[in-house]
């Protein structure tokens, strides 16, 4: 994983339970005997930790499975046990009835003694509102911090519990790790839950529904500009900047098979992910291109050992390396800011264009009157993808849609392979990714036919440029001569 250049690693349940998926827990506090005990679990934490990667788990506190000590106790002690409030009990005696269809025939005609988690007789569903089942499941949260130092929890079906619960689970957690991270499943809008009292961040299944989407050829390019355009005005800055972006998961198909084995539309949609605001995580598997029908085909295990021997296997694995190395080291790219362009006409429907730029921070206070203005060396990241799957489309940089300011030097630093830039004159040549190309100061003009200015590129085809200007900077500076800030001049558009 370091190999990889990933920096955390998010488990999806792990604590003991009788299925494949482990969604259905009979014991919060022990480690599943198929993963190992808790002792292995802290070595594990520990070395991942001296080697900078942090570790998240899965918190299922909306549901447990039917083998969970309390409701076992309810089976056997039916309205005599002391935990009959811990569920959502309809009427007693209960019973976990195999037979039963697992959708009612109707509202009026439910046979069922106790509510499930997505109708699933083997989840019954905690009332999380009790205050013993509360304190219970708090327990669980801070256990896990104090005994193997985790930095993290994905709680699960999040938009089921009550928000007061996961106020009172903020700050059970942060009063023994200050940092610990708080990502909540929740499939839909999720602002009520990031208002800074409940979660830092939540699964960012909007992003994968477009993204995928789009992969698919279900939208075109503009669709999903208007997409992602509505969802990141739906929150501010801070809270996009940490979405967590996936496009495979455990809850799908794997994603190389839901694109029908196209290694090419995958890469798009990885670039797409990797340049995109907000987090990007990758389902284990993905980086090596394993594929696998939905549940339990997408769970299987690991393929190492065909890592090293399967040449598509270490290809899928280089290509994440470099995307992954790309990001942690451009700085623009894992900013808040993001700008859809709008390419000419004919082309936007296919060609998806957006600049990334850095953050600029301006503290602002008391100062002297003291400012003075200078020049620096400022960038952003141009990113163009074609979106078809059988059309060729030109990225044509004398649009002045893009906002290419002049004297901008512009560096390709990632493309797919088979890239090609046209000059003018007409001659094609393959893009490399320390080419170069300049807009002139004066503007880009028809004549100057020994700039390179059109980049064309083929069905699900991308670039990535850093764009290179000098811009114009304010600094202020403090009465006892200390830079407190800068400010970014906008850059000029081409004429």
């Amino acid at each position: 994983m370091k190999d990889l250049g990933v920096n955390g690693v998010y488990f999806t349940p792990i604590f003991s339970a009788p299925s494949n998926h482990k969604y259905d827990t009979v014991d919060y506090m022990t480690i599943d005997a198929g993963f190992g005990d808790d002792e292995s679990f802290r070595r594990l934490v520990s070395k991942l930790h001296d080697n900078g990667i942090k570790v998240m788990l899965d918190a299922v506190f909306n549901h447990c499975g039917v083998g969970f000590a309390p409701f076992q106790d309810v089976l056997k002690n039916q309205e005599k046990s002391k935990y009959k409030d811990w569920f959502h009990i309809r009427k007693f005696p209960i019973e976990v009835d195999e037979t039963l269809p697992s959708l009612p025939q109707s509202p009026d005609e439910n046979p069922y003694t106790y509510d499930r988690y997505a109708f699933e007789r083997q989840m019954p569903k905690l009332k999380t509102e009790n205050p013993e089942v509360r304190k219970y499941l708090l327990e669980v949260a801070k256990y896990w911090i104090e005994k193997c130092d985790i930095d993290g929890w994905r709680l699960d079906v999040a938009n089921e519990i009550e928000h007061d619960f996961w106020r009172d689970f903020r700050r059970t957690v942060r009063a023994i790790k200050p940092d610990v991270f708080i990502l909540g499943e929740i499939w839909h809008d999720s602002l009520p839950w990031l208002m800074g009292d409940q979660f830092d961040s939540v699964m960012n299944y909007q992003f994968q529904n477009a993204a995928v989407d789009l992969a698919l050829n279900r939208i075109c390019a503009t669709q999903f500009r208007h997409t992602m355009t509505r969802l990141l005005m739906s929150y501010p800055s801070p809270v996009n900047q940490t979405l967590f972006n996936l496009i495979g998961s455990h809850d799908t198909e794997r994603i190389l098979t839901k694109l029908g084995g196209d290694v090419s539309r995958l890469q798009m949609l990885l670039a797409l992910e990797f340049t995109s605001v907000g987090t990007p995580c990758i389902y284990y598997g993905d980086e090596v291109g394993m594929e696998g029908p939905f549940d339990p085909g997408c769970r299987r295990c690991m393929v190492w050992d065909e890592i090293e021997t399967n040449s598509k296997r270490k290809e899928m694995l280089e290509f994440h390396k470099n995307l992954i190395h790309l990001r942690r080291n451009t700085p623009a790219l894992y900013s808040s800011q993001i700008e859809f362009l709008e390419p000419s006409d004919n082309v936007q429907d296919e060609l998806l264009v957006f600049r990334r730029q850095e953050d600029v921070s301006v503290i602002v206070g008391e100062v002297s009157p003291v400012a003075k203005h200078e020049t620096k060396n400022a960038g952003s990241v141009l990113v163009a993808i074609n979106s078809s799957s059988d059309k060729t489309v030109a990225l044509d940089l004398t649009d002045k849609a893009f906002k290419c300011p002049r004297g901008t030097k512009l560096r390709i630093i990632f493309a797919s392979e088979s890239n090609n830039s046209s000059q003018q004159g007409g001659n094609a040549r393959r893009l490399t990714r320390s080419k170069s190309i300049i807009i002139p100061t004066g503007g880009i003009h028809a004549a100057d036919l020994n700039i390179s200015t059109r980049i064309e590129l083929g069905p699900s085809q991308f670039v990535i440029l850093l764009e290179e200007y000098f811009a114009s900077f304010a600094s202020i500076t403090t009465s006892e001569g200390t830079t407190m800030g800068t400010v970014n001049q906008a850059p000029k558009i081409v004429d």
